[in-house]
């Protein structure tokens, strides 16, 4: 269990120190005219990754679960995804946050990982939201969390896409074109 704990402490430690960066980031912007966009929405995925940590944490516990017979791998799997989290947060730079907020005119970034995805870190959380949990064989907390993070995604990369259209020279996505059609077709 001392493995369990030192991985989960890590994973949370890490949390707060993207948070920390997040706000720092946040005042940056915002003092130079940027906007926030999904505010309602937000409160969802902080509630979300919070249950994971206790969801994942209680299903460990209770079920008295090991380290996978295959951790080599998927810890692994686990460091090319904090490699590609890293690389996206520091292509991104003082832009980086948890939250939408897009400066107005702003220059999309397209080096880094943005150069082959739009949305390099929510492909790691989902990613991590399966690895992370049966490392330590809890797939319960696997399943479930992967579709909450899906259904909050499908709301979340909309929201994104379209204050990135409405502020900067964004690219506009193929969902946002689908739905303009759509809205155009019932006027």
């Amino acid at each position: 269990m001392f493995i369990f704990y030192l991985f989960l402490l890590f994973i949370i430690l890490q949390r707060i120190c993207e948070l920390v960066i997040a706000k720092r980031n946040e005042v940056w912007m915002k003092k130079r005219g940027a906007k926030e966009f999904g505010q309602s929405h937000y409160r969802i995925i902080v509630f979300i990754h919070t249950m994971f940590f206790i969801i994942y944490l209680l299903e460990v516990k209770i079920w008295q679960t090991e380290l996978s017979p295959v951790w080599p791998y998927l810890l692994s799997l686990f460091i090319l995804t904090q490699i590609l989290r890293i690389w996206a947060i520091l292509s991104l730079g003082k832009c980086w946050n948890t939250k939408i907020i897009i400066l107005p005119g702003v220059q999309i970034v397209e080096k880094g990982p943005y150069r082959f995805l739009k949305h390099p870190n929510y492909l790691v959380v989902a990613i991590e939201f399966i690895i992370i949990p049966i490392m330590f064989q809890a797939y319960f907390t696997a399943f479930l969390f992967t579709i909450l993070n899906g259904a909050i995604l499908a709301i979340r990369i909309p929201a994104e896409e379209k204050a990135l259209n409405e502020l900067t020279e964004y690219p506009i996505s193929a969902w946002l074109k689908f739905k303009n059609l759509k809205n155009v077709n019932k006027a």
